[in-house]
């Protein structure tokens, strides 16, 4: 297997993980638009291929959606992957500079706030898991 090959299949898992997991893969500007524009909270996980995302962010992601309380829309962006996206998304990052991995947390197509990269690396996914179920319970309803 070469080295392209390895890494096409690297970021197939990577982005089958998260829809597996039930996050709606945004690809284009475009996508990005009309998903930023639904009403009610939206997590955004900006996923990459390096070992924090496999190790902390994905599994963090993956399983803090199984709560009481989880965002209305669940979506992603593959940082150098669909790079047109992943800028135009950061476009509604107000206050924060480009990081991946990082989650984003909006209401109604606003940034509440996000968890940057400084924040998952070197954390385990529970702690992250944790702080995004904190979020949850501060600004989700009850499913």
């Amino acid at each position: 297997m070469s080295f392209d090959d390895f890494m096409i299949d690297v970021v197939r898992v990577a982005r089958e993980d998260m829809v597996d997991a039930g996050y709606e893969e945004l690809t284009t500007p475009e996508e990005v638009d009309a998903a930023f524009k639904r009403e009610g909270t939206t997590l955004v996980l900006v996923n990459s291929v390096c070992g924090c995302a496999g190790g902390v962010a994905r599994p963090a992601a993956a399983n803090a959606i199984h709560y009481d309380k989880r965002p209305d829309h669940l979506v992603t962006v593959f940082a150098g992957q669909d790079r047109e996206a992943t800028e135009h998304a950061r476009t509604y990052f107000e206050g924060y500079p480009p990081s991946s991995p990082s989650m984003a947390f909006l209401k109604d197509g606003k940034i509440v706030t996000m968890l940057e990269r400084h924040d998952i690396e070197g954390s385990n996914p529970i702690e992250v898991m944790n702080r995004l179920q904190t979020l949850f319970d501060e600004h989700c309803e009850a499913l």
